[in-house]
């Protein structure tokens, strides 16, 4: 009976390496998750700036169709309004022309917007980026976009 050794089984893991795997998994989900808060910003500074080559193509088919880009001093766009044909002059520029069905809102409208300023002959978009451009815009002209604005398209 001295020969015979007990043999037992054992199924599963110890103690020890539970806690080294949910450590391991823990620091992965901590790296991604930061990793992530970065992508998000910069996913929305592309969406702003598609944005913003949207309502610009929009306010050159205006241009071609009523000789200048719509009157304004200084106007938000929050994506509640569409960009129509002014009736000046009334044959090209009807008023039933729609040139932007929707103009969008940046993709953070409670703290962010877009700005439009146009003299008639040229103008600015303007935005609020979350990572301003490097090297910096001269945003002069621009004014608020909720928040400071820092990328600027201009024409001519």
């Amino acid at each position: 009976m001295s020969n015979y050794k007990l043999q037992i089984k054992q199924n599963g893991f110890t103690l020890i390496e539970l806690l080294v795997v949910i450590s391991i998994i823990a620091i992965l989900v901590g790296v991604s998750i930061f990793g992530l808060s970065g992508a998000r910003e910069s996913a929305r500074d592309a969406r702003r700036k598609s944005d913003l080559e949207l309502i610009r193509s929009g306010l050159e088919l205006y241009k071609a169709d009523c000789n200048d880009y719509p009157p304004s001093a200084s106007v938000v766009l929050n994506g509640t309004a569409n960009l129509n044909g002014d009736g000046t002059p009334a044959t090209s520029c009807p008023v039933g022309n729609r040139y932007i069905s929707g103009i969008p809102a940046d993709p953070v409208p409670s703290t962010r917007s877009y700005r439009y300023v146009s003299a008639g002959t040229s103008y600015m978009l303007c935005a609020a980026l979350e990572n301003a451009p490097s090297p910096a815009m001269d945003v002069t002209g621009c004014g608020s976009c909720t928040m400071t604005c820092n990328y600027k398209i201009t024409n001519p």
